[in-house]
């Protein structure tokens, strides 16, 4: 009695639950064709279909017949070119096919099938494996299922700390910084839950990618709960995904930034060092900080000889009024008598921008009334019965307020940016504060798209002030953040267990389409291990963006605190970033271009390598090098995995063939790097800032295998220019034949004029020549300190050649043997 009236209860309950359940149900007509746009009406929703390229679609069912206005914080572009679309409407299916794709839209009841037009299947609701399929409404939940095919690996969803390969996991996407850990530091968050910057995007290793274009909190379960499917929801908002087809993924990338925005390029100065300094004051010691001590800090880097190009004062150069730190007054503290007088005399030190660090509400201080005068004259978005005290950051005539009666309080003494901080404490539990702000509804649907109107405001008000290209730094961030342009990892303990997460975080924004990001060197919170400080700086140095910070008193992550190896390390691997930056600013142009990152997963490049899948500690920096940090403590040796190809290690010439595991040394000075086969890779003269000294002279550091190329970028490094065509490509190819390497370095083609210089090839060579021809002349043999003709290093198996045309001519070197 007691078996049956149970399983009348689970009957009862799982019919309940699937009658709660609505699907899109069965085709009922009203079929129309306009432009890109194919609608439909089914029993239970009405569905629409809308084609931005012929391999990019945009699914979009209302259960209420109701479809939202456009939004422009996530994605920028509705507009797209004439699609030619075919369609054949049958009694049981209506298919529609474009130049790269079929879709087959069963009809009892709508599940959509995605093929190539060759029949290879994508993505399937109708596979019979599963057991729940499509589209459903249940509540206030929009969900859709699909089949998960047998190996098939999914890699994305935003900055996350935890997994890179994401099939047979689960994940939820909502701003925030996680939630505590009483275990680590104060201020350390569990590594699992870290959600600063999620993004609702993944790509699969069957060739397509999916953005599900929702602001609300969304779930996902990548095979977890069923070995058969996957699915997406979310509360609230309409279920509206795009489908982007690659197959390879930088092509996805490049359609789904293609939707919510490319990044723009940062100016080339902001590649150079960035350093944060809490002005030797940080909390609990803020009566310490002042400006006297951040000119002390840029004068140690000028006269040790360690470049740098920005620095940023953290919190403490301001008071903490009626909001404690979780708002910002705008008001100095009183330690800093001349604000102007400081900016001037670090910008007199040749750094190229000084920024401050706010958070998102304003406050009340002694002199200026900031979230008073806001409220009274309606700038504050409203909260729970009362007038709120964030600025209106989605309404232009708030920002402009905020802009002109806060913002300029500070800008007009010579910040040029901001590191805009709690992006996530719109509708959630502040950092340092109770308070939640607006929870409404509306707020809620806002929450993750907030970091968007937050960071915007101050990085295009700051670009139109500045006159020159925008910079803005921020934690947090959600689809379309690339735009504003760069994420730093948050607040991660000087501790190893936190180090490879953070380079996880940094490969799985990158899958997600933010190509600019950085981390504090070292960590942020606690006293680093000088070990795991030089460490952490290696990796560092070979991220987009190069960025030290601490709040450790009185260390601060600065070099000289943590030891002369330390330092030694610190400005070995500063400047040789700086000798890098042709290449840097290079691959930063491409991520513009195409929205492939600076460093990138290795599965961004070897997508049907199963060895790949689950490697987070290694990434290529670029197109041709891979960098390998060493994240264990006392390691002098660490197993590296090459792909496919051939590879050759950066500090001893050895080469290798790819497809294959092996150990490598790695002294502590020195972090595993391997050059692709073929690779090309510019460099400069160091130099202390970006722009000290005229670039009148590259380098060009050439693998020979096959045939490769490089595409040298170049502009003014500055102005807004580049986005109207003003910048020039310098096309440099490789070839090895038989007995042979032919080197092409083209002359600058562009709208921009490329200042003249001179090039010198180093070569990495197992043998000697017999000749080397310059333009079809033959050259003489020199000695390396001639800087003429060519010279053979066999210690180091290097070939130099010094060309006699510069850049005004096309060059051609033909090397025999």
């Amino acid at each position: 009695m007691y078996k049956f009236i149970f399983f009348l209860f689970i009957y009862v309950c799982v019919s309940f639950n699937l009658s709660a359940q609505i699907n899109i149900g069965q085709y009922e007509g009203d079929f129309s064709k306009s432009k890109n746009e194919i609608s439909f009406s089914a029993t239970n929703a009405k569905v629409k279909l809308n084609f931005c390229t012929p391999a990019m679609f945009r699914v979009r069912v209302s259960w209420d017949g109701h479809f939202n206005e456009a939004e422009h914080w996530m994605v920028t572009k509705y507009q797209w070119n004439p699609v030619d679309i075919q369609t054949v409407n049958q009694e049981d299916d209506l298919q529609i096919r474009t130049t790269d794709l079929k879709i087959v839209i069963h009809k009892n009841p709508i599940r959509i099938d995605v093929y190539t037009t060759e029949g290879k299947l994508l993505s399937s609701e109708s596979n019979t494996a599963m057991t729940r399929n499509g589209a459903v409404k249940k509540g206030n939940v929009v969900k859709c299922s699909k089949f998960l095919q047998p190996d098939e690996h999914f890699f994305g969803f935003g900055e996350r700390m935890d997994f890179l390969d994401r099939r047979g996991k689960k994940v939820s996407l909502n701003v925030g910084r996680g939630e505590s850990d009483s275990g680590h530091l104060k201020g350390a968050y569990n590594t699992l839950k870290a959600n600063y910057s999620p993004i609702p995007f993944f790509m699969s290793t069957k060739g397509y990618g999916l953005f599900f274009h929702n602001s609300n909190k969304t779930t996902w379960d990548m095979g977890s709960t069923s070995s058969n499917s996957y699915s997406f929801a979310a509360v609230n908002g309409e279920l509206d995904y795009y489908f982007i087809y690659g197959p390879k993924f930088p092509a996805i990338l490049d359609e789904y930034t293609e939707l919510t925005g490319k990044s723009p390029l940062l100016p080339k100065f902001a590649l150079g060092l960035q350093f944060g300094t809490y002005s030797g004051g940080t909390w609990g010691h803020e009566k310490h900080a002042s400006p006297a001590y951040v000119l002390a800090l840029v004068k140690e880097f000028r006269e040790m000889g360690i470049p740098l190009d920005i620095l940023f004062l953290d919190s403490t150069w301001r008071i903490f009024a009626e909001g404690g730190h979780g708002a910002t007054t705008f008001e100095w503290r009183d330690a800093f008598t001349n604000p102007k007088e400081m900016f001037d005399s670090l910008y007199a030190m040749h750094l190229h921008m000084v920024g401050l660090h706010i958070r998102s509400r304003l406050d009340n201080g002694p002199k200026y009334h900031l979230l008073k005068d806001a409220q009274k004259a309606g700038m504050t978005y409203p909260e729970q019965g009362h007038q709120g005290e964030f600025p209106n950051y989605f309404d232009s005539t708030a920002v402009d307020w905020w802009w002109n009666n806060a913002v300029m309080k500070v800008a007009s003494q010579g910040a040029m940016f901001f590191k805009t901080d709690e992006g996530s404490a719109f509708g959630r539990k502040a950092n340092e504060s109770d308070k939640r702000g607006p929870t409404d509804s509306l707020a809620l649907t806002l929450h993750n798209i907030f970091p968007l109107a937050y960071t915007g405001a101050a990085f295009n008000e700051f670009q139109k002030y500045n006159g020159i290209r925008g910079m803005n730094q921020t934690r947090e961030g959600y689809a379309g953040i690339q735009r504003f342009p760069y994420i730093f990892a948050g607040d991660w303990p000087s501790q190893w267990q936190f180090f490879e997460p953070v380079i996880k975080a940094g490969l799985n924004i990158g899958v997600s389409g933010v190509g600019y990001w950085t981390h504090c060197m070292g960590g942020f919170e606690g006293k680093a291990d000088p070990e795991l400080y030089i460490r952490w700086c290696q990796f560092g140095m070979f991220s987009p963006v190069a960025m030290a910070f601490g709040m450790d008193h009185p260390g601060y992550k600065e070099p000289w605190n943590y030891g002369e190896k330390a330092l030694k390390n610190f400005k070995k691997y500063d400047s040789l970033r700086y000798s890098l930056i042709p290449y840097i600013y290079s691959t930063a142009y491409e991520n513009h271009e195409t929205g492939m990152p600076i460093i990138r997963a290795l599965v961004l490049h070897y997508q049907n390598d199963h060895n790949v899948y689950d490697i987070t500690d290694q990434y290529m920096f670029g197109d041709n090098m891979m960098v390998c940090p060493v994240t264990e403590k006392g390691a002098r040796s660490r197993v590296i995995y090459l792909p496919e190809g051939s590879w050759v290690n950066y500090w001893t010439g050895e080469k290798y063939e790819g497809k294959q595991y092996i150990t490598v040394l790695c002294p502590l000075l020195q972090i595993p790097i391997f050059i692709k086969g073929g690779g090309i890779i510019p460099t400069q003269n160091v130099m202390q800032y970006i722009g000290e000294k005229p670039v009148d002279a590259i380098t060009l550091n050439i693998y020979p295998d096959g045939r490769s190329s490089f595409d040298l970028y170049d502009d003014d490094g500055l102005s807004l220019k580049y986005q109207k065509g003003n910048y020039a490509i310098t096309k440099i190819t490789s070839e090895k034949l038989e007995q042979a390497i032919d080197v092409e370095i083209a002359k600058p083609e562009g709208k921009y004029s490329v200042e003249e210089r001179k090039y010198k090839l180093k070569i990495h060579l197992n043998q000697s020549p017999i000749s080397v021809i310059d333009n079809g002349d033959p050259m003489s043999q020199s000695d390396l300190n001639n800087k003429k003709g060519w010279y053979f290093d066999s210690e180091n198996k290097i070939l130099w050649v010094y060309p006699k045309e510069t850049s005004k001519k096309n060059i051609n070197i033909k090397v025999n043997f």
